[in-house]
């Protein structure tokens, strides 16, 4: 059977990467293989993930491109060579244009560390999202899995899982924990019912 081939684009550290490369092992994502893993930093913790995975790696810094649009048709254009299906944002510190997510429609997926609508958009990441969180004392908040197009967290919603918000909770505890209980569990699960997907329409 074949399966969606997934390149999956990082910039840090790598723990949503690490996630779906332990649900692929352990068999739980079994529609879809990570082939490339393509990095905005050199020193991105994550080519290491990739590379102790067996997975290829590449690196495409933007102050070597002489634009915006430079530096996203050298990401094409390893989209094309690999023949990739899917891509998966996975902590994807770089904005990418119109031109960019238009031509991969519904094919560009990304997690966000709070329940879409809430806590998302422009200006909207990392620690951020956690301390916005916080000083609006909402008693829940989450992780959301949602295709990616031209606004901000603003394509159609994938998958989401609400984690509660305890006593003494700091935007770095609370960070952690939104990793652990809901972005890890579901962005695997969104990877493979998408890659499911795009096969079934092969």
């Amino acid at each position: 059977m074949r399966k969606a081939r997934i390149a999956v684009l990082v910039s840090g550290g790598g723990t949503n990467l690490g996630a779906m490369i332990k649900a692929e092992r352990e068999g739980k994502l079994t529609s879809g293989k990570i082939e490339l893993v393509i990095a905005n930093k050199a020193d991105a913790y994550a080519l290491v993930r990739a590379s102790d995975a067996g997975i290829p790696t590449a690196v495409v810094l933007k102050k070597e491109c002489p634009s915006q649009e430079a530096f996203e048709d050298r990401i094409m254009a390893l989209l094309s060579e690999n023949q990739i299906d899917l891509i998966v944002l996975a902590g994807f510190m770089a904005i990418l244009s119109e031109r960019f997510t238009s031509a991969y429609p519904e094919r560009i997926i990304n997690v966000h560390p709070s329940l879409i609508p809430s806590f998302c958009g422009k200006g909207f990441y990392g620690l951020r999202v956690h301390e916005a969180a916080l000083s609006y004392g909402v008693k829940v908040t989450g992780a959301t899995v949602h295709f990616v197009n031209e606004v901000p967290d603003g394509g159609r919603i994938i998958m989401q899982k609400a984690v509660a918000i305890r006593e003494g909770d700091t935007p770095e505890i609370l960070q952690k924990r939104v990793m652990r209980l809901a972005e890890w569990k579901i962005l695997p699960a969104a990877v493979e019912k998408v890659s499911a997907e795009l096969m079934a329409e092969k």
